[in-house]
């Protein structure tokens, strides 16, 4: 059975980094992992995505420029390292997989298997 554990949310302070872990297990196929997030009361987002297919990344606007999703060399654990970290980071971050699927973009109905979630709190 394919599942997906993250780990790594926390407290930080604004301006301060902060390194996700997306750990998979089960997949017989190549696939993409892209986080997203959801803050209280709002909408659910994309954030990065990272395909195992090409290496191929993606990032939201909101946080390009100060993240990078990768993996380490066995591809069984995927990370988004954030830096910079702004008090409207703050939500669950949730990471989901994508069959065959090259990070162009970030369409959330490729994405059919999902994590519990990791809350990261950033604090001014």
């Amino acid at each position: 059975e394919a599942r997906l554990v993250e780990s790594g949310g926390g407290v930080v302070q604004a301006g301060g980094s902060l390194t996700l872990s997306c750990a998979t297990s089960g997949f017989s196929y190549d696939n993409a992992i892209a986080w997203f997030r959801q803050a209280p009361g709002g909408e659910r987002e994309g954030v990065s995505c990272f395909s195992t297919i090409d290496g191929g990344t993606y990032y939201a606007d909101s946080v390009k420029g100060r993240s990078t999703t990768f993996t380490d060399n066995t591809k069984n654990i995927v990370y988004l390292q954030m830096n910079t970290l702004k008090p409207e980071d703050t939500a669950e971050y949730v990471c989901a997989a994508a069959p065959h699927y090259y990070c162009t973009s970030i369409t959330i109905w490729r994405f059919r298997t999902w994590g519990q979630g990791t809350q990261v709190t950033v604090s001014s």
